[in-house]
C-alpha cells in the first residue's frame, strides 16, 4: 500500500492551465464592444425622434396657454427666438409679466433645434416672433421646428387645434 503525504499528487500531471488566452480575451472584449453600440444605438433618440418630442411638447404648451387665456379672461403670449421660447401673461396692475414656477416657464431647446418662419393666418409678422391669445378667439398660426435635416410644423387651425405635421 503506497504511503503519500496529504495534498500531494500521484504521478505527473500537467500544469493546470490559467487564465485565458489573447484570443479568447479579444473576442469576449468584440462581443462586449458590438453589445454596448447595439445598446447605445437603440436608447439613444435620433434627429428626428427628439424633434417631435419637442415639437409635440411645445404644441401641448401652446394649446395650454390658449385654454389658460380662455378660462382666466387674460390674454397669454408666446416668444421665441431660434433657441428658446417663454410664455407671458398679462395683469391688469403690471402689463406682461414672464410666466414662471407652472408648466409655461421658459425652456431652452435642445442645442441644434430651431423655432423659425412663424406665419399668423398665413402672413409672416413684422420684428420678432410672438403670438398672442385673446379670451374671446382663435388664432391661426405656424411656425417650424429644426434640428439637423429633420423638420416639423407647428400649426394651430381657426378652431384652436394645435398639431405636428411634417411640412410639405
Amino acid at each position: 500500500m503506497p504511503i503519500s503525504a496529504p495534498g500531494a499528487s500521484r504521478g505527473f500531471t500537467p500544469p493546470h492551465k490559467c487564465g485565458f488566452t489573447l484570443l479568447e480575451l479579444l473576442v469576449v472584449l468584440l462581443i462586449i464592444g458590438l453589445f454596448a453600440g447595439l445598446v447605445a444605438t437603440i436608447t439613444r433618440p435620433d434627429e428626428r425622434a427628439l424633434l417631435r418630442l419637442e415639437a409635440e411638447r411645445l404644441a401641448q404648451l401652446l394649446d395650454l396657454a390658449t385654454v389658460e387665456s380662455r378660462l382666466t379672461g387674460r390674454p397669454v403670449a408666446w416668444t421665441a427666438d431660434a433657441a428658446r421660447y417663454q410664455f407671458w401673461r398679462w395683469r391688469e396692475d403690471a402689463g406682461w409679466i414672464e410666466a414662471q414656477d407652472d408648466a409655461l416657464r421658459a425652456r431652452s431647446l435642445p442645442p441644434g433645434m430651431a423655432i423659425s418662419d412663424l406665419r399668423i393666418e398665413t402672413m409672416r409678422p413684422p420684428g420678432s416672433m410672438r403670438l398672442e391669445f385673446a379670451p374671446d378667439g382663435s388664432l391661426a398660426y405656424e411656425f417650424q421646428m429644426s434640428l439637423g435635416a429633420a423638420r416639423y410644423s407647428v400649426a394651430a387651425s381657426p378652431l384652436g387645434e394645435v398639431r405636428i405635421h411634417e411640412p410639405q
